[in-house]
Order: C-alpha cells, then structure tokens, then sequence
C-alpha cells in the first residue's frame, strides 16, 4: 500500500504546482516527496538560477512537512528569492513572506534575520533627501523594531547603522523643505520645520547649517532676540564651520544695531 501511495506523488505534485505556476513544474521521485531534506536540497540548486522553480520545492517543504526544521529554512528562502530579484513589487512579496516567518516561529533564531530583512526591503528603495521620503519612514519603524524584540542579536547592531543611516535622511529632507520656506519668507513654516530637526534628529551632521537658518530666520522676522541663542551656538559648537562665520557676521551686525 505504502508503495503504491509513493508512485503517486510525483502525478500530484505535477498537478499542484503546475495549477500555481503555469510555465513552471517540478517532477519529484518517490525518495525526494518523501524527504524534507532532499526537497530543500532541491530548492536551493534552483535558488539562483530559476527562483520560481527553487519557490515550488520550498513550497512543497513547507505544505508537506510543516512542523520540520527544513519548512522553517524554506520558508526564509522564498523570501530571499523575492528579496534578491530587488524590484519594487518582489519587495512587498518578500516582506510579506519575512512577517510571515515570524508569526509562524516567532522564537526561532532567525526571527530577528527575518525583521530586518524587512527593514531592507523598505531601505533598498529609498530616496534623494529632496524626494518623498515614506519608504525610509517605514525603513526605520521597522528597524527600530530589530533595536526592541532583539537588542543582542548580531542585527540589532546591523539595524543600528540603519536607523542612523535613515534619520540622517529623513533630517537632510526636513532641511530642504525649511529651506525652501526660509527663502520664501514663509518664517513659522521655517522655523517648525527646522525647530523639528533639533528636537527629533539631534545627531544630525549638518546641525550647523540647521542652527544658521534657524536663526536667520529669526532674524529675518525681526525676533532677533530669538536668533542670538542659534548664533551663539552655532559658532561655539562648529566654530570652523562657513556657517559660524556668517553667524559672527550676523551677530556683529546685531551688536552695532543694538549701540545705535
């Protein structure tokens, strides 16, 4: 009985995967179907070269040995098989197979592999600081994640370099924009913005260049007493920056205003 079962795997998994896939099938002998090792194997000759082919063998991993080592492993390769192909719509399937993992094995050691791949998948399309920057936004939440569910994992320092990397954007966009409202004259939009970048990026490596327009900007609105704190630090803190020497330039003008 066992034997005449085992003749019809290879006809039912042709059905199976042939119905998913339309150009792909895979063809299974009795010794493979019946190991999760040897499918797995299977996959991963494929992983490279023919990734929707190397996704069947995953899949038929995790449909028929569900609580096996090897349906946890399969899973995370469908997921970098779509993370690898790297366009836009293979990310979102790619995150999707990663959150999966861990909901499924939400204590297996590659969880924490799994949450920052996810963070990846938002990175690797990020933008130019003048450009929408939502896909950072998202890159970030889900790092900081890493940073909370797995702080001693070898990730959490790798989402570190990440988060730093994605604030340091998102503070050189909100630059921009208070820029833009700086030479406009548009002053309380300038100085939210650029007030936002103090408080939410203090880290950031222009900071000399957010603390000159922010007090110019005070100055410009005639609130000079609000920009003296700005260029005072600003040329205490980066005194060999070129904004500290339009600062001093700035606050001896203040100065020889005040005497008049």
């Amino acid at each position: 009985m066992r034997k005449s079962w085992l003749l019809l795997i290879p006809t039912l998994v042709f059905v199976i995967t042939s119905f998913n896939c339309a150009k792909k099938e895979i063809e299974l002998t009795p010794e493979v179907a019946s190991s999760d090792e040897a499918l797995f194997k299977m996959g991963e000759q494929y992983q490279k070269k023919d990734p929707e082919k190397a996704r069947l063998y995953f899949r038929q991993v995790i449909d028929s040995f569900p609580k096996s080592f090897y349906a946890q492993q399969a899973k995370l390769a469908i997921a970098d098989t779509y993370f690898r192909k790297a366009d836009e719509g293979s990310m979102i399937l790619a995150a999707s197979e990663y959150r999966e993992f861990i909901q499924l094995y939400p204590y297996s050691p590659r969880a924490a592999y799994a949450q920052h791949q996810i963070g990846m998948t938002y990175y690797k399309n990020v933008l130019k600081a003048g450009r929408d920057q939502t896909k950072t936004r998202q890159a970030l939440a889900e790092f900081k994640k890493v940073m909370a569910n797995y702080p001693l994992s070898e990730e959490a320092k790798l989402a570190q370099e990440k988060i730093k990397d994605c604030e340091e954007r998102l503070a050189a966009h909100i630059t921009e924009i208070g820029r833009f409202y700086y030479k406009r004259n548009a002053f309380q939009a300038a100085v939210n913005r650029l007030t936002e970048i103090i408080t939410t990026y203090p880290n950031y490596s222009k900071m000399d260049e957010v603390y000159f327009y922010l007090a110019d900007t005070y100055l410009q609105w005639n609130k000079v007493e609000q920009s003296i704190p700005y260029f005072t630090k600003l040329i205490s803190d980066f005194p060999k920056s070129k904004y500290a020497k339009k600062a001093q330039k700035k606050m001896e003008e203040i100065n020889i205003n005040k005497q008049d």
